[in-house]
């Protein structure tokens, strides 16, 4: 077996840059990582706050909630009752949206995996 000869920081060597550019940079790589984001993700999963109402947020909040069990291929209304019956206590507030009918039934997984 080889032996380790000298000390870790030897081997990989570190350079110090300008803090001033530094900054800069990281300002830039973070901006067009963002953007990088959004553009990878599906449109159901990227955060468009003006596009829904406040009870649909509520629906992909339980939806993206793995505590009441998996969401895919069932509608959200058959999961919060599963839920129900496993005593898993799914949020009361959930079932009103469901029932009031004006929101979607389907999950935010529907038709995606």
């Amino acid at each position: 077996m080889a032996s380790v000869s000298g000390n870790m920081k030897g081997f990989y060597r570190q350079k110090k840059s300008n803090t001033k550019s530094s900054k800069k940079a990281s300002a830039k790589s973070s901006k067009k990582a963002s953007a990088k984001s959004d553009a990878a993700q599906p449109t159901a999963l990227v955060s468009h706050e003006d596009d829904y109402s406040a009870g649909e947020a509520m629906l992909r909040q339980f939806d993206m909630n793995m505590a009441y069990g998996p969401c895919a291929g069932m509608t959200r209304t058959a999961r919060w009752e599963r839920a129900q019956k496993l005593g898993l206590n799914p949020p009361q507030e959930i079932e009103k949206l469901l029932k009031s009918g004006k929101v979607q039934n389907e999950s935010l997984w529907d038709g995606r995996i």
